[in-house]
């Protein structure tokens, strides 16, 4: 049987052959995945995280009228306002402008974007500013001495 023979003048070691080469192969692995995955994470949506489930906004002696209250709808902020006459309204609490966290004006009895003067009234409709479309509005519910709010169409 012939023997190969490296420079050295030694026998050459396969092993170190095949272990050089799945070093080699392993790097260009890592290398490709560390480029593809960033790419992956930006173009496929990550899950939501939203509740389709009911949320328990605010317990019904806790506002008084003609306020509002922010409160966790999901993974996003929603604003629950008790009106003058006592009813509720709840919206998105995202401005559709640029996602800023809108506040209730209770002088002006309406909802207010401080990042760029978007303003909404209490239907969720807009009213000035820039925002392109009303905020997302809710559901409301009570439910014995809780206010639950549900994504529902109000439609």
């Amino acid at each position: 049987m012939a023997r190969t023979v490296s420079e050295g003048g030694g026998p050459e070691q396969p092993g170190r052959r095949r272990v050089l080469g799945f070093l080699v192969g392993s790097g260009v692995m890592a290398s490709f995945v560390s480029f593809v995955y960033p790419i992956l994470s930006f173009v496929l949506p990550p899950e939501s995280g939203e509740l389709d489930a009911d949320t328990v906004a605010a317990k019904a002696n806790e506002m008084a009228a003609n306020s509002a209250k922010i409160f966790r709808m999901g993974n996003r902020p929603g604003i629950l306002v008790r009106m003058a006459d006592g009813n509720y309204r709840a919206f998105s609490a995202v401005c559709t402008h640029l996602n800023c966290t809108v506040q209730y004006r209770q002088r002006e009895h309406d909802v207010w974007c401080a990042c760029h003067n978007g303003v909404y009234n209490l239907q969720g409709g807009v009213v000035s500013g820039p925002p392109p479309k009303p905020l997302e509005e809710f559901v409301v519910h009570a439910r014995g001495q809780d206010i639950v709010v549900t994504r529902e169409s109000r439609t």
